[in-house]
């Protein structure tokens, strides 16, 4: 076990009140974060989701036309159940995003709309994990977590996307302070999930379609059982807390 690995993560910060939440696909955020999201909403903090796809190509036995809307649905229900009521869709094709500053405009004004202090998305290292054993992230996942840290700083500079402002009247907003990445085999910082977990497993299982046919295990086991994991792991570097990981970007 290396140094790295036995360095305590750090307390996530609590200088916000508003949090934005930009990622790729529905159950990006259920895979973990969604537990630390139930515990900040708890605490009487603002919480928006922003998908850049309806996850229309993540399910092989079913047509695009019909898991899209079908995946849209348990994403509001998901959402729901850790008390997210704001939940938006970009209108990206599923396994092709690209980045580029089209994208980064996009996410700007979403910054400029909903004016977070706190701005999470998903991992957008080329890998899930380190060492060993790791596997490769996904396209859109690099292109949505990348394109984010960068937005978070777009979204301040009046100069950059200038239209956003003449066309559409999206004053900049430069009070990004922090963004936070989940899933990152890089993590720095952790929310104690206890009172989450409970709910980030009812978060997950709404997912129902999209987890039948990603396994033949019982839905409701295979979510407990993958979210009381990672919550272990990090437990380890967390004062034996139950937790949520990521990897924190200062602004």
């Amino acid at each position: 076990m290396t140094t790295h690995q036995l360095d305590q993560l750090a307390p996530m910060p609590t200088d916000w009140q508003r949090a934005l939440a930009i990622v790729a696909h529905p159950d990006d955020l259920e895979y973990g974060a969604s537990a630390a999201i139930a515990t900040w909403i708890d605490q009487g903090r603002e919480v928006v989701y922003l998908l850049a796809t309806r996850g229309e190509a993540g399910i092989d036995g079913m047509a695009p036309a019909v898991a899209g809307p079908l995946r849209e649905a348990e994403q509001r229900a998901s959402a729901a159940a850790v008390g997210v009521s704001v939940v938006e869709f970009l209108d990206h094709r599923d396994g092709v995003i690209e980045y580029g500053t089209a994208l980064r405009a996009e996410f700007a004004a979403a910054i400029r709309r909903h004016r977070p202090e706190l701005v999470i998305t998903l991992n957008h290292r080329d890998t899930w994990g380190s060492g060993p054993g790791q596997a490769w992230n996904t396209p859109d996942h690099r292109a949505v977590g990348r394109a984010v840290l960068d937005a978070a700083g777009d979204a301040g500079n009046r100069w950059i996307f200038p239209e956003l402002l003449t066309e559409r009247s999206l004053e900049p907003w430069n009070g990004v302070r922090h963004v936070a990445v989940a899933g990152s085999p890089h993590p720095t910082h952790a929310v104690d999930a206890t009172d989450g977990v409970e709910r980030a497993v009812d978060s997950l299982l709404a997912h129902r379609s999209y987890i039948q046919a990603l396994t033949d295990e019982d839905p409701e086991r295979y979510c407990r059982t993958f979210l009381e994991g990672a919550m272990s792991a990090a437990a380890a570097r967390f004062g034996g807390r139950p937790a949520v990981a990521f990897e924190l970007f200062n602004r």
